[in-house]
């Protein structure tokens, strides 16, 4: 199936969103595209409470969401649903999804997001696979009285490890180097808890069982310690793969753009977690860019 459109949005979470709302009310010819089941992105993910986004103080993700997509289905911008892009033809214009769709366009904007960033270790992903992947926020309770373990130094292992440890978990913080970035308000009740055992300089070789042992080294020793759950908190990756052929990126992959969202690419904009790192990125900030990219891609799309 081929279709033209003047504007193809990659991505639902809240950049996507803004954007096809605005898409949407610019009267622009758009479609969105969201590689799952449902639009929302990362807040799909967000089990804790969202107190930082103007107007709304959301229980969760998933309640922001609702909203997001009450909205989307009220003013009815375009959308297609488990679409991942499968390759994009930069010079012809022409993106190819998985479900066999073909598009002809005049502008893009990306705002596929992050994703939790992986260990890349032997069993890791049969651990993922087995669905043995856990919120610290949701699960807290299940580990009531066991062993847990959660890997990294930022803030989301700290606040992790001690919301676990203070739900009654023993704790193991398991952390490459002897620097913690996570900020002093929680390394402090962290560092002095009675259930947390802090690991430095240690590596993790080996996931085993599915996420119930790891194989560890540090200073030329190695051992194993046994675990009921694994949580992996090294931090984010934006979702760019698909895109490193066509547009300029940095070394960490994140899309270089300018203020308005523009690309190496005239036609090709930015908006969200693709392109802001976590230390400045927010829900606010990524609907924010959303809007801002599809109101500057709109002057490119009269001309």
């Amino acid at each position: 199936m081929n279709s033209k459109k003047d504007l193809l949005i990659i991505g639902g979470g809240p950049a996507g969103i803004s954007a096809a709302i605005w898409a949407k009310r610019l009267g622009l010819n758009h479609l969105l595209l969201e590689e799952k089941k449902d639009l929302g992105g990362q807040l799909n993910t967000i089990y804790n409470q969202i107190v930082d986004y103007p107007g709304i103080i959301a229980p969760n993700g998933k309640y922001l969401k609702k909203q997001f997509k009450k909205h989307a289905d009220e003013i009815k911008f375009e959308y297609a649903l488990n679409s991942p892009v499968k390759s994009i033809n930069w010079e012809k214009k022409i993106l190819k999804t998985s479900a066999d769709h073909t598009y002809e366009f005049r502008a893009l904007l990306i705002a596929t997001g992050s994703s939790p960033r992986k260990l890349d270790v032997p069993g890791e992903q049969e651990m993922i696979d087995q669905n043995e992947v856990y919120s610290a926020t949701r699960d807290k309770g299940k580990f009531i009285n066991k062993n847990v373990a959660v890997i990294g130094g930022g803030d989301r292992a700290f606040e992790g490890a001690l919301l676990l440890a203070e739900a009654g978990a023993k704790v193991t913080l398991i952390h490459r180097s002897t620097h913690f970035k996570a900020r002093q308000e929680f390394k402090d009740p962290v560092l002095e808890h009675e259930n947390i055992t802090i690991l430095t300089e240690t590596i993790v070789n080996q996931i085993e069982g599915k996420g119930k042992a790891l194989s560890l080294s540090s200073k030329g020793l190695s051992k194993t310690i046994e675990v009921e759950g694994i949580f992996i908190r090294i931090g984010v990756q934006p979702n760019t793969n698909p895109y490193r052929q066509g547009i300029e990126m940095d070394q960490e992959g994140y899309i270089k753009c300018n203020a308005f969202g523009e690309t190496s690419l005239p036609y090709v904009y930015a908006a969200g977690d693709v392109c802001t790192r976590p230390l400045l990125s927010s829900i606010a900030s990524s609907v924010g860019q959303g809007m801002t990219s599809i109101k500057q891609l709109s002057f490119f799309l009269e001309n």
